[in-house]
């Protein structure tokens, strides 16, 4: 049945190839002619083409998409690729807001946080994987271990997730970052300047 579906599909693009290729021919004002002499098809050839007596291959339409400089989707009427913005709905708990940038369950998570300054005092947590942060702006505090560093933008730390941590704003202003965040776990290298007392 899907395979019905696919090619009823195929077919009806491929029908509306012939048509769209005469209107492109002369909307330029050109004649089959002087078409079979840019591309060197035969005037018959392309006359079934536009007819839709003859199916449309690549080894016909590239040579016909270079003599009227049009991309080969505009003679196969590819449908326009959609809207690449990712449109993350924002989770709020407490000071922290995060944007889910993947949609997937399992696997790499991305996210985009903006934590707030908290008077909370800070609680480090464990848990299984292996996270990943680079701060797009403010100063990210992070608790790791017996680390205690700032982290600034443009800086980045990744650590096994198992290892006590606690992360959020240092000082006075909102933090903005990316966290990734994966499953497995992997050895920690933290590439942030120590904090100083």
């Amino acid at each position: 049945m899907v395979r019905e579906d696919e090619d009823e599909r195929l077919g009806a693009v491929l029908n509306e190839v012939g048509p769209r290729l005469r209107r492109i021919r002369k909307e330029r004002g050109a004649t089959l002619g002087a078409l079979s002499e840019a591309t060197g098809i035969s005037v018959s050839t392309l006359s079934r083409l536009e007819s839709g007596g003859r199916r449309p291959s690549l080894e016909l339409l590239l040579p016909i998409a270079r003599a009227h400089q049009v991309p080969l989707d505009e003679l196969v009427g590819a449908p326009p690729v959609g809207d690449p913005r990712v449109r993350a709905k924002p989770v709020v708990r407490g000071h922290r807001t995060m944007y889910a940038l993947t949609s997937r369950p399992g696997g790499l998570q991305a996210y985009k946080a903006v934590y707030q300054p908290s008077s909370e005092p800070p609680e480090r947590r464990t848990h299984e994987g292996y996270e990943w942060l680079y701060v797009l702006s403010g100063r990210l505090r992070l608790l790791l271990g017996d680390h205690d560093v700032v982290l600034t933008q443009g800086e980045a730390a990744e650590f096994d997730t198992r290892v006590p941590h606690w992360f959020g704003a240092a000082g006075d202003e909102p933090v903005e970052f990316l966290s990734l965040f994966g499953p497995q776990g992997e050895r920690m290298h933290v590439r942030a300047r120590p904090r100083r007392g």
